[in-house]
C-alpha cells in the first residue's frame, strides 16, 4: 500500500510539475510576444512620425512658408489632440518639426525628385529646354532651366532641371557655360536636344554671340546634324505686338488721371467714398504697370466704365479732364479698351504650362484672321466685336477707318514677329492633322508611313477618340518609326518661357526681404 501510494503521489507530483512548467512556458511566450508587439508598435509609431514630418514639410514648402512654422504646426496639433484624443498625445509629441528637420526633409524630397527626373531622362526620346534669367531680392541673378522630355511610351515630363545662382556676370557666355555644365551633369545627350525657348533678349537669342548661337556652335563641334529650333517665347512676342497700338495721347491722360486719384491718400479715400455713394459696381481704380502686360487692359476697362464718375470727381477737385468730354478722345479710349481686351484674352490663352506649341500657334493664326475680319468690319461701320466702341452714341466714320488701319498694321506686326515659327508650320501640320495633310507636302522619307497611317481605319478612329497627343501612344512604333520620332520632337517643344516666369514669381514669394537669409540650396530645394 505504501509503495502504491508513493507511486501515485509521484505521478501526481510529476503531472503537477509538468503543468507548472507548461504554464511557465506559456507565460514566457506571452511575455515575449508582448515585448515583440511593443517594439513593433514603437517602430510603427516611429515610422508614422517620420512620414508625418515629411508630409508637413512638403506642405510648408508648397505653401511658401518659413521652415520655423513647423514647430508652430506641431503645437497646434498637440493642443488639438489634447481636446479630441488625449490618449494619442504622445504620438504627436514624437513628431519632429524643428526648423532644421523641416530643412532636411525638404532637401531630401528635392534630391529624390531630382534623382527620379535624371533616371527618367535616360529613356527620353527627345527633350527641349526653356531658359530664362532673373534677379532675386538679394541682387543675385538666377538662371532657371526647365526641361520637357518624352519617353518611349510617350509620357511627357515637364520639370525644373536646375536653378543656377550666378554671382558674377550674366553675359551669354556665362549663361551658356552654366547650361552646358547642367546638361552634362545630368547625363543628357546633346543629340536629343530638339529646341530651346528663350525670352528674346539679345544675350539669349542672338545667332552669333547669344546662348542660341553658342548652342549651335556646340552642336557643330559635336557634328550633330539633327533638327534644332530656337523658339522666341510666343507670349512675349504677342506682348511686343500689343505695344504697337499705343494711342499715346489716350494712355497719357488715363495714367495721369489714375495717378492723381490713387497716389494721394486723401484723393483715393474721397474717390472710393464718392463711388460708394453712387452705388457703382466698380469701387476702385487700378494702377497700370508696364511690366505686367495684362494690366493695361484692366486699367482701361475700369477707366472707361467709370469715365463719367471720374469726370465729375476731377471737376470737384478743379482738375478737369477735357478729353472726357470730347467725342474723338472717347472713341479712341473705347477702341483702345476693346482691342486691348482682345489682346489680353489671347495672352491669357497662351499662358499655362504643358501647352502644345501647335495649339499656341493655332491661336496666333486665329487672332491674325480676326484682325483681318475686324479691320474689314470697321471700315464698313460694323462695330459688332467692339462693345465699348459700340456703346458710344456716335462714332465718326473716319475714326473707324483709322482704327481699321491700326488693326491692319497690327496684323502685319504679327506676321513679322512670328515668321520664324511659321516656317515650322508644315512639320506641325503633320503632327496635328496626320490624316488630312497632303502626302506630297511632307518629306519623302515619311510619305510611305503617312500613306499607311491614313489608310488605317482603326488608327483613324483612335485619332478621333483620343486626339493629340494621346493618339501617338497607340501608334505602333515598329510600323511607323519615322512618324513617331517626328511626333516626339514636336511634342517636347516649349512654345514659351511662361513656366520660367511662373517659377520666378514663386521664387520671389519664397525669398523676400523678410526671408533674405534663405540660402540658395534651400531655395532651390523648396522650389
Amino acid at each position: 500500500m505504501r509503495r502504491h501510494y508513493d507511486m501515485v503521489h509521484g505521478l501526481h507530483f510529476a503531472a503537477l510539475t509538468g503543468t507548472i512548467h507548461e504554464e511557465k512556458v506559456c507565460h514566457l511566450k506571452a511575455s515575449f510576444a508582448n515585448q515583440r508587439n511593443f517594439f513593433k508598435h514603437v517602430n510603427t509609431a516611429s515610422e508614422d512620425s517620420v512620414k508625418v514630418s515629411f508630409v508637413v514639410s512638403e506642405m510648408i514648402a508648397k505653401a511658401s512658408r518659413p521652415f520655423t512654422e513647423g514647430q508652430f504646426l506641431k503645437e497646434c496639433m498637440i493642443n488639438s489632440c489634447e481636446i479630441i484624443c488625449p490618449e494619442k498625445k504622445m504620438l504627436f509629441e514624437g513628431i519632429s518639426l524643428s526648423a532644421n528637420t523641416v530643412d532636411s526633409r525638404i532637401t531630401e524630397s528635392a534630391d529624390d525628385v531630382q534623382q527620379q527626373l535624371i533616371a527618367a531622362a535616360k529613356n527620353f526620346e527627345a527633350y527641349s529646354i526653356s531658359l530664362d534669367e532673373s534677379t532675386g531680392v538679394t541682387d543675385t541673378a538666377y538662371c532657371a532651366i526647365f526641361i520637357r522630355g518624352v519617353d518611349t511610351n510617350f509620357n511627357v515630363f515637364e520639370e525644373l532641371l536646375d536653378m543656377l545662382p550666378m554671382t558674377g556676370m550674366t553675359k551669354s557666355q556665362d549663361i551658356f557655360q552654366e547650361l552646358e555644365a547642367c546638361v552634362d551633369r545630368c547625363g543628357l545627350p546633346w543629340d536629343k536636344l530638339i529646341s530651346v525657348a528663350t525670352d528674346g533678349a539679345p544675350a539669349m537669342c542672338s545667332q552669333k554671340a547669344g546662348v542660341v548661337g553658342l548652342l549651335k556652335d556646340k552642336r557643330n563641334r559635336l557634328s550633330l546634324s539633327g533638327p534644332f529650333a530656337a523658339i522666341h517665347c510666343i507670349v512675349h512676342q504677342e506682348a511686343l505686338c500689343a505695344k504697337n497700338i499705343q494711342l499715346k495721347e489716350v494712355m497719357d491722360v488715363v495714367v495721369k488721371t489714375v495717378n492723381f486719384i490713387r497716389a494721394r491718400g486723401l484723393n483715393h479715400r474721397q474717390f472710393v467714398s464718392f463711388l460708394a455713394n453712387l452705388e457703382m459696381e466698380y469701387g476702385e481704380l487700378l494702377y497700370h504697370i508696364e511690366v505686367r502686360w495684362l494690366s493695361r487692359g484692366k486699367v482701361l476697362q475700369r477707366f472707361f466704365a467709370l469715365r463719367q464718375e471720374i469726370a465729375l470727381f476731377m471737376a470737384m477737385k478743379d482738375r478737369d479732364v477735357p478729353g472726357l468730354c470730347e467725342p474723338t478722345f472717347l472713341s479712341d479710349l473705347a477702341f483702345l479698351t476693346d482691342v486691348t481686351q482682345h489682346l489680353n484674352a489671347l495672352n491669357s490663352e497662351l499662358q499655362g504650362s504643358k501647352q502644345l506649341i501647335t495649339v499656341m500657334l493655332d491661336r496666333i493664326k486665329s487672332f491674325r484672321c480676326k484682325l483681318t475680319l475686324w479691320a474689314s468690319q470697321l471700315t464698313g461701320g460694323n462695330m459688332a466685336h467692339f462693345s465699348a466702341l459700340k456703346s458710344l452714341s456716335a462714332v465718326d466714320l473716319q475714326c473707324l477707318k483709322d482704327y481699321a488701319d491700326m488693326l491692319t498694321r497690327l496684323r502685319d506686326n504679327f506676321e513679322h514677329h512670328f515668321q520664324e515659327i511659321m516656317a515650322l508650320e508644315p512639320h506641325f501640320a503633320l503632327f496635328a492633322t496626320p490624316f488630312t495633310v497632303d502626302v506630297q507636302s511632307v518629306p519623302e522619307e515619311v510619305q510611305m508611313e503617312l500613306l499607311d497611317l491614313q489608310c488605317d481605319t482603326i488608327l483613324k478612329q483612335k485619332y478621333a477618340d483620343l486626339g493629340v497627343p494621346d493618339f501617338y501612344k497607340s501608334v505602333p512604333r515598329e510600323k511607323f518609326p519615322i512618324l513617331v520620332c517626328r511626333a516626339a520632337r514636336i511634342l517636347v517643344m516649349f512654345g514659351s518661357t511662361y513656366i520660367c516666369e511662373q517659377f520666378f514669381s514663386t521664387m520671389k514669394i519664397n525669398k523676400t526681404a523678410l526671408r533674405s537669409r534663405l540660402t540658395d540650396e534651400n531655395l532651390k530645394a523648396t522650389l
